[in-house]
């Protein structure tokens, strides 16, 4: 089937995908509610404490609401891709899946329908987010040419988070089992430099939060929005988003062609 075809496909799938946000839409609450309300947790109640307790160079709650935000982003990335599994669980388990197989359509646009939906509203919750986040004092320095990075950076890092949603979307036995198969993303960040630099952590969870993928996406956003120091983070970074997507898209395509209609 030729690519145009393919591309033909995989909007008509995203159009499916985006009916079914305007009924379910859970995606939407957890890229926003929760993050908001995260964010005024930390902001409000801990970050007089953590911003001028802990010896990060910051000097209260003003300034700590700087330190957070990149961090609060990357949670919300993390809370989506519970979206995708639960979806393409669904999908599986209601036999719709069985009829797009035998349709002639091109097969990888079903999966592709669900991760493009995904990333459009990841980022739209994001934009909520960060108007929240200047609502509270976030002041950013970026130029247009670090924001439109940044836009970036996210953009690439939602959409390998998402094809790892779908292969644990399509890898769990239920769709109450894919709720949970993602999870495990959602304390990444809280294990990296979200809330307080690694450097304050005990050394083997300072060993592993340097050594895991959220702390170079974190500290790469937070870099461009406030002009700290990046390093390698950002080549780390894109390597992560590399690595991950091909190889949960390779994985998510195999589980899709071979494997049993729940």
């Amino acid at each position: 089937m030729s690519t145009s075809y393919a591309v033909r496909d995989s909007m008509t799938m995203l159009r499916r995908q985006f009916r079914h946000m305007q009924r379910y839409p859970v995606t939407i609450f957890l890229v926003v509610v929760i993050p908001i309300v995260m964010l005024l947790l930390f902001v409000y109640v801990l970050g007089g404490t953590l911003g001028a307790g802990l010896d990060t160079g910051l000097g209260g709650r003003a300034e700590y609401v700087n330190y957070v935000v990149p961090g609060i982003l990357l949670v919300a990335v993390a809370l989506s891709a519970q979206g995708p599994a639960i979806a393409v669980a669904m999908d599986m388990s209601e036999g719709i899946i069985a009829r797009f197989k035998t349709m002639a359509i091109a097969r990888v646009s079903v999966l592709t329908g669900h991760v493009l939906g995904n990333v459009i509203s990841t980022m739209l919750g994001l934009v909520v987010l960060l108007g929240v986040a200047l609502l509270v004092g976030f002041r950013p320095n970026a130029s247009p040419a670090e924001w439109i990075a940044a836009i970036g950076v996210l953009a690439m890092i939602s959409f390998a988070v998402t094809w790892f949603s779908v292969g644990c979307g399509l890898v769990a036995k239920s769709v109450e089992s894919a709720s949970n198969l993602p999870t495990p993303l959602i304390l990444l960040p809280f294990l990296g430099s979200a809330f307080v630099p690694t450097e304050s952590m005990p050394p083997a969870l300072g060993w592993f939060a340097e050594f895991q993928p959220f702390t170079p996406w974190i500290e790469t956003v937070r870099g461009l929005l406030m002009g700290t120091p990046i390093g390698n983070s950002g080549l780390i970074s894109v390597a992560w988003c590399v690595v991950i997507t091909l190889v949960c898209y390779v994985w998510s395509k195999r589980l899709y062609n071979r494997g049993p209609v729940r």
